[in-house]
């Protein structure tokens, strides 16, 4: 390619827009995260902007991200829509977890680095031992583990769908998510532990029983049937 055939290096303002994109995203994700965009509520992109306080050329990206991420989709009048899902779908989605999730785990063992096994462990155990239930703690911890298995796994198309399985599952509004807390918290040290011993067969039992746990929980919480 010549001088004159390369692409032009980006400049001052695109580099702007990414972060402007990038923040609205953050901003964006943690509105539906915490219900402040409720799952089939349309987003009305001027006002939206308008509050985020950004054009909007950058959040149209960030709703483009989101879109690909299956948090929004297009509705009538190609308006964005924030996704709802239903208690059918998120039950669906955990027994397609528990076909994958723990064999993740397994091939995960030797890739994560120790170090931040003992960090999850020290935050499950900052969790445990509050003094008062904050949503955002919880998630996070959830987070930080599920997101290790999904990181390390070494297989991206099971990483994708394990991601997109979680982005479902975390859209269901469960109202009494405060009473998963010690039963999460439990079952994460346990595969934690597993995980630190690299033994294969308590790692793939204690992920299938930690999302065994989930479904019980919707069926005795929410009246599901079998």
């Amino acid at each position: 390619m010549t001088q004159t055939e390369k692409q032009p290096a980006e400049t001052a303002s695109d580099i702007g827009g990414h972060k402007l994109a990038a923040l609205a995203y953050n901003a964006v994700s943690d509105m539906i995260r915490h219900r402040r965009l409720r799952g089939g509520q349309v987003i009305t992109e001027a006002r939206l902007a308008e509050t985020l306080g950004v054009s909007r050329t950058p959040l149209r990206e960030a709703l483009q991200r989101l879109e690909g991420e299956g948090m929004v989709h297009k509705g009538d009048g190609r308006k964005y829509v924030v996704r709802q899902v239903d208690i059918g779908e998120y039950i669906q989605s955990l027994k397609l977890r528990i076909l994958i999730e723990p064999e993740a785990a397994v091939q995960a063992i030797e890739a994560i680095p120790g170090r931040q096994l003992v960090e999850v462990r020290r935050e499950i155990d900052d969790l445990m031992g509050a003094t008062a239930y904050h949503t955002d703690a919880h998630w996070f911890s959830d987070d930080r583990l599920h997101n290790l298995i999904i990181d390390y796994c070494g297989n991206d198309v099971m990483a994708g769908v394990l991601r997109g399985l979680r982005s479902t599952t975390r859209l269901f509004e469960i109202g009494n998510l405060k009473d998963r807390l010690t039963p999460d918290s439990t079952e994460h040290l346990v595969i934690v532990t597993a995980l630190q011993n690299k033994d294969a067969d308590a790692v793939r039992a204690s992920v299938a029983s930690h999302v065994e746990s989930l479904i019980g929980f919707a069926r005795r919480h929410l009246h599901i049937a079998e």
